[in-house]
């Protein structure tokens, strides 16, 4: 009985030794390669997921190509979300304009282990009555109805992010962070190519409850906050899924910052997980928009090209 427990201990301390010694391996390759090396490798690792990394605000964001552009939105993706580790507020406004009835929502909260933000684009085949906005599938705008949209997201006061960049689906995600929906805060500015257009969105901006004083016209942008949600919210949110949520979603952002802590930087962090533990990656990225993506572990080839 003590021999077994004598080569039980033996063995973990072989393999602790592997394992911290394959750690700083990949903590040294890292730290060689230039910057510009890593920002490439790293948005070739995300682009089967739809996403990239915006080195200015040090973030994760959507790619326009985003191959979740395919697939849409429906109300069952927010009704879902909670069971995914989201907890957060939306908004959606939806108004008729061009014989089309149109969707611009907005979501704050917590992805997962990242704290982030939405703002997507989508329209209708036809003009919608209300009691179909929550059966009805929404395609996400072509290329030529692109919007200019400005996103800032701000937590207690303190800038997260601020983004500006023509989209459809507008996205940041500042993983190891954690927050509560509502103490995130979005400032959001939507130029549009019309005048008939925008006063479409901003009447129903002003019958969801945004007062007028509170939105901001120069031109064709408009510009508001979103602090706290006027529509209904999913049914799901405040029941105990989501509190369950919530605490998964703390632990996880407290371990990835303990595992990640070699590193300061968002684009060094993903990279040392991605090839160090390949599931915590998968876990960061795996969002509500691509849960059926597959994920594949770095091929050896790739591993042995890098050094790792």
């Amino acid at each position: 009985m003590y021999l077994l427990f004598g080569i039980l201990i033996f063995i973990c301390i072989i393999f602790s030794f592997i394992f911290h010694l394959r750690k700083k391996r990949i903590i040294c390759k890292l730290c060689e390669m230039q910057l510009e090396q890593k920002i490439c490798l790293l948005n070739q690792i995300m682009e089967p997921f739809g996403f990239c990394y915006s080195p200015s605000q040090d973030i994760i964001t959507s790619r326009t190509d985003a191959w979740q552009r395919k697939f849409g939105y429906c109300s069952l993706y927010d009704e879902t979300a909670v069971h995914f580790s989201m907890v957060f507020d939306c908004e959606p406004i939806y108004f008729n304009y061009n014989n089309r009835t149109w969707l611009f929502e907005f979501w704050k909260g917590q992805y997962g282990i990242s704290a982030g933000a939405e703002i997507g684009i989508y329209c209708a085949d036809r003009v919608l009555s209300p009691w179909e906005y929550d059966k009805t599938l929404f395609h996400s705008v072509s290329d030529k109805e692109l919007l200019p949209v400005t996103m800032a997201a701000y937590y207690k006061g303190s800038c997260l992010f601020n983004i500006c960049q023509p989209h459809w689906w507008l996205t940041g995600f500042c993983p190891g962070r954690c927050v509560k929906p509502e103490d995130l805060v979005l400032h959001v500015s939507i130029t549009f190519k019309s005048e008939s257009m925008m006063y479409c969105f901003l009447n129903s901006l002003v019958q969801t409850g945004y007062i007028k004083c509170g939105i901001c016209v120069c031109d064709l942008t408009v510009s508001f906050v979103f602090a706290r949600p006027f529509t209904a919210q999913p049914c799901c949110k405040r029941c105990f899924a989501a509190r369950w949520a919530q605490f998964k979603n703390r632990f996880f952002c407290k371990l990835y910052m303990w595992v990640t802590r070699p590193f300061k930087c968002t684009l060094d962090k993903i990279l040392y997980l991605y090839y160090f533990l390949p599931f915590v990656f998968r876990h960061m990225l795996c969002m509500k928009r691509n849960r059926k993506q597959k994920f594949h572990k770095p091929p050896r080839k790739e591993r042995k090209r890098n050094g790792i």
